[in-house]
């Protein structure tokens, strides 16, 4: 893996060149992550995301790691054919200001942009007027939609896997 070094007056260590595809094994490292930055909700469950998403082939789950092997960014890709959307981008707060969250998510775009997909969004939590202003400066512009939810089965959360119908294990990885 090839490496390269940050400005030496910022102290934190170098970082590989390139994200890598994420794995089940990464599943702690990004709970950690996401809780860091604000990108964990008790109602999303890691194990299941990540799983989900390794899973498809029509998403990316991409980590970037310092050159400890420790996780310092991530992104979640996917598209439905038509557009492709971000999630789950992440950056260590050592890690901010660096030009690494432009990095990956130019590699999310250009990784859609290879599936043929022509348009990309993502979504902002209305409060996060800071990720609202860094995802302008990107080139991504608002638009006047609102997003509507519904779930339409049971939460990965309330989830019981066949073998486990003592409910002891609900949080368990779905065998796929």
């Amino acid at each position: 893996m090839l490496w390269f070094y940050q400005d030496t007056t910022m102290n934190v260590p170098a970082i590989a060149s390139a994200p890598r595809p994420a794995t089940l094994d990464d599943i702690p490292a990004l709970t950690r992550l996401w809780q860091e930055t604000g990108l964990y909700r008790p109602y999303n469950l890691p194990e299941w995301d990540v799983a989900f998403a390794l899973q498809s082939p029509n998403a990316n789950l991409l980590v970037w790691e310092d050159v400890n092997n420790a996780l310092i960014a991530c992104i979640l890709a996917g598209h439905d054919g038509h557009r492709g959307w971000i999630y789950y981008v992440g950056v260590t707060p050592d890690h901010q200001k660096t030009g690494l969250g432009r990095k990956i998510v130019t590699t999310a775009e250009d990784w859609l942009r290879s599936c043929g997909v022509w348009r990309m969004q993502l979504m902002v939590r209305s409060e996060n007027s800071a990720m609202q202003d860094y995802y302008r400066h990107l080139g991504y512009n608002a638009l006047d939609v609102t997003v509507m939810q519904k779930n339409i089965n049971v939460p990965p959360a309330d989830r019981l896997p066949a073998d486990q119908e003592d409910g002891v294990s609900a949080g368990s990885i779905p065998a796929g």
